[in-house]
C-alpha cells in the first residue's frame, strides 16, 4: 500500500508540475539564431536541423528571431497571453545574448538564427550535436531507454524519468532547459492515450511540428492563461 501511495503521489507531481503555463517557458529554449541575411529559402541545403526546428518563430523570414515574433508564434500554437509573453521574455532573455554577433543593429532581445547551435544546452539528449546537427542514434535512443510501456512512444513518467537520467552534475541551466522543452513538447504533442509518440518527437527536431501544431489551432486561446 505504501509503494502504491509513493507511485500515486509521484505521477501527481510529474502532471502537476507539467500542467503549470510557465513550463511553456521553453521547448524553444534551446531554439534560436542567425544573421539578417539567412531565410529558410536562401538556406536550402544548409540549414541545419537546429535552424529548421525554430523557423517557424521567424514569421518575416529574416533570419532573426523577435520578442515580438516569439510572443505571436506562442500564441499562434494555442497558448494563452500571460504565458506566451512570459514565454518571450524567457526565451528572447536567454537566447539574444548568446546568439547576438558583432554587427547585430537588432534589438538584445532578438534571437539569430544562423547562431542558434550557441543555445544548445548540457543535460539533454544530444540529439543535437553542438553544431545543430540531427543524431539518429541518439534520438533512436530516446525511445531504446525509455519508452517502456510501448516502443515508440513515453508517458510522462517515462519523459521525467529520462530527463533525470540526463541530468549533468550542477550544470543547473541545462537542467532547467532540457525540462521546459521536453515538458512543453509533451504537453503539445501528446496523443488522446497520454503518449508522446516517436514520429511525434521526430517533427520536432525538423521544424515541422510547430506548424502542424498552429494548423490543428483555429487561433490564440483567449481563455488560456
Amino acid at each position: 500500500m505504501q509503494h502504491q501511495r509513493r507511485v500515486t503521489q509521484q505521477q501527481m507531481e510529474v502532471r502537476r508540475r507539467w500542467s503549470s503555463p510557465a513550463t511553456a517557458a521553453a521547448m524553444a529554449l534551446v531554439l534560436f539564431a542567425s544573421s539578417s541575411s539567412w531565410s529558410p529559402a536562401a538556406a536550402v541545403g544548409a540549414a541545419t536541423e537546429l535552424q529548421k526546428h525554430v523557423a517557424f518563430f521567424d514569421s518575416n523570414h529574416d533570419g532573426i528571431i523577435s520578442f515580438s515574433e516569439t510572443y505571436e508564434g506562442f500564441r499562434a500554437l494555442g497558448f494563452g497571453v500571460v504565458t506566451s509573453r512570459f514565454s518571450a521574455t524567457v526565451i528572447n532573455g536567454a537566447l539574444g545574448t548568446k546568439t547576438r554577433p558583432e554587427n547585430a543593429t537588432a534589438s538584445r532581445f532578438s534571437i539569430y538564427i544562423e547562431n542558434i547551435h550557441k543555445g544548445v544546452h548540457g543535460s539533454d539528449t544530444g540529439a543535437f550535436d553542438s553544431e545543430g546537427r540531427f543524431v539518429n542514434e541518439k534520438f533512436d535512443e530516446i525511445f531504446t531507454k525509455h519508452a517502456k510501456t510501448v516502443p515508440d512512444g513515453l508517458t510522462a513518467a517515462e519523459l521525467d524519468e529520462m530527463l533525470r537520467a540526463n541530468r549533468e552534475p550542477k550544470d543547473y541551466k541545462g537542467w532547467v532547459g532540457a525540462s521546459t522543452e521536453w515538458e512543453t513538447t509533451f504537453k503539445l504533442g501528446k496523443d488522446k492515450d497520454g503518449f508522446l509518440r516517436k514520429d511525434t518527437v521526430r517533427t520536432v527536431y525538423d521544424g515541422s511540428f510547430f506548424s502542424k501544431v498552429a494548423s490543428k489551432k483555429k487561433g490564440p486561446s483567449a481563455n488560456q492563461a
